[in-house]
């Protein structure tokens, strides 16, 4: 047919969504939901009563597990919502640079050098002091719909 090469872009994802369906009657607290597309970590559900017109309604309070901004959606519950796949992944922390980025250590034993430090002060302050300190930090990272951020601190003893 034709002799000219074909080159195809490769995505990392391989194309995988960054959200699922999943009925709304079926979140339950705790869980996660997406409100304005945002990823949310659900803190209260409450279902109104079917009425007239036969829908019973979920009230979604969420709070955006990357900014802790509080959120609120109504859906009828024999509706989809959207959930975000959020994976949460543990690094170890071998530099914080000047402009705010940090190197992690992955599993494979390769560097990770695309996240900024926590915005949280508490958790700043935690990582800022422990990394002078010289001790042995692990960080836990969560990710969902493209995005990152450190969300969490382990200390795992002194530098040897």
């Amino acid at each position: 047919m034709s002799d000219e090469e074909h080159h195809f872009e490769s995505k990392a994802d391989a194309g995988a969504s960054k959200t699922y369906p999943q009925q709304a009657g079926t979140i339950r607290k705790n869980g996660y939901i997406v409100i304005k597309n945002r990823p949310c970590k659900v803190v209260e559900v409450s279902t109104s009563k079917t009425g007239k017109h036969g829908h019973a309604k979920c009230h979604f309070v969420g709070i955006d597990i990357f900014n802790g901004k509080k959120l609120e959606d109504i859906v009828p519950s024999s509706h989809n919502c959207d959930v975000p796949h959020v994976n949460r992944t543990d690094y170890q922390l071998i530099d914080i640079s000047e402009d705010g980025f940090v190197s992690l250590l992955t599993d494979n034993g390769n560097t990770k050098d695309d996240l900024r430090l926590p915005t949280d002060d508490n958790l700043l302050s935690q990582i800022k002091d422990g990394f002078a300190e010289g001790k042995d930090l692990v960080v836990s990272v969560m990710s969902a719909m493209g995005e990152e951020q450190i969300n969490a601190l382990k200390d795992i003893g002194p530098k040897n």
